[in-house]
């Protein structure tokens, strides 16, 4: 039998007709079907004719098992038949009850399926054809659960029903409710599944659990409060979109259940919420009425929010929306010190490291910069934090504003230093800007600070800085921030604080007595001269009287026994242990470098009795000489102890002064004269000094 002769192909096309039937009628329908389909390989001319004929018929034929069979598709013929890349049977199982020209799973390297043509279909394609099928939510979740552990770029597109009645498709943007979640939340313009269908793949696919703070932080809830203000243009055009009234309501419930601080979310500032005057105004423009910044803010500065709005809503999800309940704050990393770049930022709220809101800001830079290095590029401060808004407050709320400025978080703002970084590296140290502010203005007693002490602090201070009346307001820290002076050491303590004591002592509209300056003079003793500047001016002591003169003039008055040599001499009061400290500090002279006064006069020499040594201790001098009188300088002397440690004295009291003075025991000058002119007083002296 040879093919091609009539015969022969008349009876290949008859046999391949009864094949097919055969197959067609095969019942019942199963996978194993496809056991029957011929390879297209024949082992003769005649086997592989007979087999073309019958593989050319069966494409049309129904005789392939769907994956779900139906009253329409009992077999499937496999021109229209499909099979599902990489689904497990549960899934293509799903998928065919909408896909009803689907395999069962498992049938993919069938090589048979392959010789009839057999449509090969991704699951990502598959996936993607359902997207607009109708189902209940419920199909859906059988769905996803069929799903679980295939990779999650397979199913990017994979569609998610919506309470809305659409259909998302993908998951990402889609949030997942919870059962307190509000039902008006589609009204916002967002996806909100179906809770029907909600199914942990999706969270992991990307959709979000409709938290209170997934829910504000979506896109469309930020776009709302960012065009709240233009509610009433923009709301009309959607009869199904929340007004502005509405889409407040809804924030501040996502804000409350959110339990957001101020700050969290500074965009919330933007949201529209209604005035005292009925009128809509940004969040951040309003002030919570009876608040503490509503007490000391100056009238009609900002808007309070209406009071019944307050009353329903209270202070936690209003003050986090931006609503002024106290002082707010200004936190900045890396600000740029150039008073040109600033400014306030555009937007559509306060921006929480926007420098630029900070009141008179430029002028604050410019006066660091002025104590400054100049230097090729500005410095930079590496962290600022400043209070916000004190030039809203009333001129007589002060003392309620300074109470809430010393409490946190308010208060490092105000008492720390700021951090600067200069060009080369280094760094430096300057006041915070709330202090700068509110040194310049009149916060204390209806005074600037800078330049009042506290009333009762220091005497030391006394004539030197005007008296601020502090009661009630003991936070010394706060004080000193301020400027208000509280003692001579915290004012030494304070960058540039030696320069402006110097500077106030030279004012001669200033009243220093000679004991306070002496006492002023020794503090300035224990500072490193190498952090004060040379003042030109000092205030001294001339004849008993202070006055101001040239520091080239002044000489430091370090020995007693030179006083009567100093007539005209403006002199420097300081303890004895610290006039050689003040003289390195302020480069002047001591008395005793000035004046030589070499003694003229005869005189006997005399040993100091046993009773004053015990009193004075071993650096008592042995002896002295005694004067009938004593010329020293061309002037008569009680006592003078010369440059070689003698000492000479000419009376009782100067015996006493030059013994007590050479011993070091300056104090001790009228215990010991006591002693040389009654001796017999030794015990009696001896039992006072038990209670020194």
């Amino acid at each position: 039998v040879r093919v091609g002769r009539p015969l022969t192909d008349f009876l290949v096309e008859r046999a391949a007709d009864a094949y097919a039937e055969l197959l067609a009628g095969w019942a019942p329908v199963s996978t194993a079907t496809i056991d029957l389909v011929p390879g297209p390989l024949g082992k003769g001319e005649l086997d592989g004719a007979l087999r073309a004929a019958v593989l050319d018929r069966l494409p049309r034929i129904a005789f392939l098992a769907p994956a779900v069979t139906s009253e329409e598709f009992r077999a499937l013929r496999p021109f229209e038949a499909e099979v599902v890349e990489g689904a497990s049977a549960e899934t293509v199982r799903v998928l065919a009850e909408v896909l009803p020209t689907l395999l069962p799973a498992g049938l993919e390297r069938r090589v048979e399926l392959r010789t009839l043509g057999v449509g090969r279909l991704p699951l990502g394609d598959a996936i993607e054809r359902i997207g607009g099928a109708e189902r209940e939510p419920g199909w859906w979740r059988r769905l996803y659960e069929t799903l679980t552990g295939v990779d999650p770029d397979r199913l990017s597109g994979l569609p998610v029903p919506l309470a809305s009645g659409r259909t998302a498709v993908g998951p990402r943007q889609v949030l997942l409710p919870l059962p307190d979640t509000p039902a008006d939340l589609a009204r916002l313009g967002l996806k909100v599944a179906h809770p029907d269908a909600v199914h942990p793949l999706l969270e992991k696919l990307g959709a979000l659990s409709a938290t209170p703070r997934a829910v504000l932080t979506t896109p469309q809830v930020r776009a709302a409060v960012a065009a709240s203000l233009d509610a009433g243009e923009i709301w009309d055009e959607d009869d199904n979109a929340l007004d502005a009234d509405e889409l407040a309501q809804t924030v501040l419930a996502l804000v409350r259940d959110a339990d957001l601080a101020p700050g969290d979310e500074p965009w919330l500032a933007a949201l529209a919420l209604t005035d005292e005057d009925g009128e809509l105004a940004p969040a951040g423009e309003l002030v919570l009425p009876g608040s503490p910044f509503a007490q000391i803010m100056r009238e009609d500065a900002l808007a309070l929010c209406d009071q019944e709005l307050a009353d329903r809503w209270g202070e936690q999800p209003l003050t986090a929306c931006g609503v002024l309940a106290t002082f707010a704050l200004v936190r900045a990393t890396d600000v740029v010190l150039d008073p040109d770049e600033l400014d306030p930022r555009d937007g559509d709220f306060p921006e929480p490291d926007d420098a630029g809101l900070l009141d008179a800001v430029d002028v604050w830079c410019e006066d660091l910069l002025d104590q400054l290095p100049e230097t090729p590029v500005p410095p930079v401060a590496t962290e600022l934090v400043a209070v916000r808004d004190l030039d809203l407050v009333d001129d007589d709320a002060w003392p309620q504003a300074l109470a809430l400025l010393a409490r946190p978080p308010l208060r490092d703002a105000l008492t720390q230093p700021v951090r600067i970084l200069l060009p080369d590296g280094t760094t430096t140290s300057v006041r915070s800007y709330t202090a700068w502010w509110l040194r310049d203005h009149p916060v204390v007693n209806g005074r600037r600070p800078a330049g009042m002490r506290t009333s009762g602090g220091d005497p030391l201070l006394a004539g030197l800085y005007d008296e601020a009346d502090a009661t009630g307001f003991e936070d010394e820290q706060v004080l000193r921030a301020l400027g208000v002076r509280t003692s001579v050491a915290a004012l030494l303590d304070e960058p540039g604080g030696a320069a402006e004591l110097l500077t106030r002592l030279a004012d001669p509209d200033r009243d220093v007595t000679s004991p306070q300056l002496h006492a002023l003079y020794g503090a300035l003793a224990d500072l490193d001269p190498e952090q004060v500047t040379l003042p030109d001016e000092l205030r001294a002591v001339t004849d008993g009287r202070t006055v101001i003169v040239d520091a080239a003039d002044a000489a430091v008055a370090d020995a007693p026994d030179l006083l009567p040599f100093a007539e005209g001499i403006p002199l420097l009061p300081v303890a004895p242990a610290r006039a050689a400290d003040l003289a390195e500090l302020f480069q002047v002279r001591r008395l005793s470098e000035s004046v030589t006064a070499e003694v003229t006069s005869d005189g006997e020499e005399r040993e100091v009795p046993a009773a004053v040594r015990t009193l004075l201790g071993a650096t008592t001098p042995a002896t002295y000489i005694e004067h009938e009188e004593l010329y020293a300088g061309g002037r008569e002397l009680d006592w003078r102890r010369t440059a070689d440690g003698v000492l000479h004295a000419a009376t009782l009291e100067g015996v006493a002064a030059g013994l007590a003075w050479s011993a070091g025991q300056w104090p001790r000058r009228f215990e010991v004269a006591a002693l040389l002119e009654d001796p017999s007083r030794t015990e009696e002296l001896a039992r006072d000094r038990w209670f020194d």
